[in-house]
């Protein structure tokens, strides 16, 4: 089947077996029986299950750069120069590891077709060429942009329930489904001549380490906004991330302000400055006097909801008072502010010289 083919499978019919399901109108007590909050296959609930149950695709993005698919194995690339096979997710070290050489570089990917990815509709296809990688990748960003890709900062516990109904809101059975892929086949399948509703309580983990309840429809509505805002934050953070890990590498820096105990000890940094390498390592020279031994360093910037400027000195004790996990509180091209993620009232500031 082509690549061409299985993009249409992600709006149209997916080649995928129809749940059955089996009625027990009796055994289902009245208060669920009489649900009046049905959906329809168009509904706003459906939809949210739907997108919550697509095949989460997200974990390799650092390689293939697209949440909406996976790459099989095994798949051979060139890394920035570097050829690899990866037969297992063991070799995404291979891939960090050359990826992470140099921050501020233009990594390049260039894979060797035909390969095999799996679709957030759980079909499995070959690419035979870049022209059709390239269309998957247009249409997982239409899709992104549709709202219409996964909605991965929610995992709903399986099994759950689904009440059925005919156009009547008469109950005419239950399904109890199992796994994402039964959730998101038997929704993308939901007939237009019935409704449904889910059987709350479910619970579900958020972000990957909550665990909530979800008590109806809308409760499952505000908890999939609030996570993806927190999925926005993520990634707003990991942008400026990268745009930090640019400025500093481009610039040369001095201690502008240091403040611990209340007191700023930027005048015992004042005659040096910090170069920032593209290899995360950095060196503090002396400006003044060009006999005074560098100090060596190495940093990493990092981002969760925040953006964070990891820093380590060795050999020298003024310097070492600087060795902290920052918070960037505020950057731009000319100054970078700082907080420690231990004690809010030590702060840094690095502007360049």
């Amino acid at each position: 089947m082509s690549i061409m083919k299985n993009l249409k499978l992600l709006t149209a019919t997916f080649l995928l077996s129809i749940l059955t399901f089996t009625s027990c109108q009796d055994e289902i007590d009245n208060e669920n029986g009489e649900n009046p909050n049905t959906n329809a296959a168009n509904s706003e609930t459906a939809n949210n299950l739907e997108r919550s149950s697509m095949y989460d695709g997200s974990f390799d993005d650092f390689l293939d750069g697209m949440s909406c698919s996976s790459i099989l194995f095994p798949v051979t690339a060139t890394i920035n120069g570097t050829q690899i096979t990866l037969i297992n997710e063991a070799n995404y070290d291979l891939v960090l590891n050359i990826l992470g050489e140099l921050n501020n570089d233009d990594d390049e990917i260039v894979f060797q077709f035909p390969l095999s990815v799996k679709l957030s509709n759980y079909t499995e296809v070959q690419v035979a060429n870049q022209t059709e990688y390239d269309a998957l990748i247009n249409a997982c960003e239409q899709a992104e942009n549709n709202a219409q890709d996964a909605i991965n900062c929610l995992e709903i516990d399986f099994p759950i329930t689904i009440l059925t109904y005919n156009l009547n809101i008469e109950q005419t059975g239950s399904v109890v489904i199992e796994s994402e892929q039964q959730l998101y086949t038997y929704m993308s399948n939901f007939g237009e001549d019935e409704k449904f509703a889910v059987n709350y309580p479910i619970t579900a983990t958020l972000n990957g380490e909550t665990v909530i309840e979800i008590t109806s429809d809308l409760d499952l509505k505000s908890q999939i906004s609030d996570c993806l805002d927190v999925d926005d934050a993520k990634e707003e953070a990991e942008d400026n991330a990268k745009t930090l890990e640019g400025i500093l590498v481009d610039g040369l820096f001095k201690v502008e302000s240091f403040v611990t105990a209340g007191v700023n000890a930027a005048n015992d940094y004042a005659d040096y400055t910090i170069d920032f390498a593209n290899d995360l390592t950095c060196t503090a020279e002396h400006k003044v006097n060009a006999t005074i031994e560098d100090v060596e360093g190495t940093y990493t910037v990092a981002s969760e909801l925040e953006v964070l400027l990891n820093l380590t000195f060795s050999g020298n004790a003024t310097f070492e008072l600087l060795n902290n996990t920052w918070e960037v509180t505020s950057y731009s091209e000319t100054s970078i502010s700082l907080q420690s993620t231990t004690n809010a009232a030590i702060t840094l500031v690095l502007t360049q010289v």
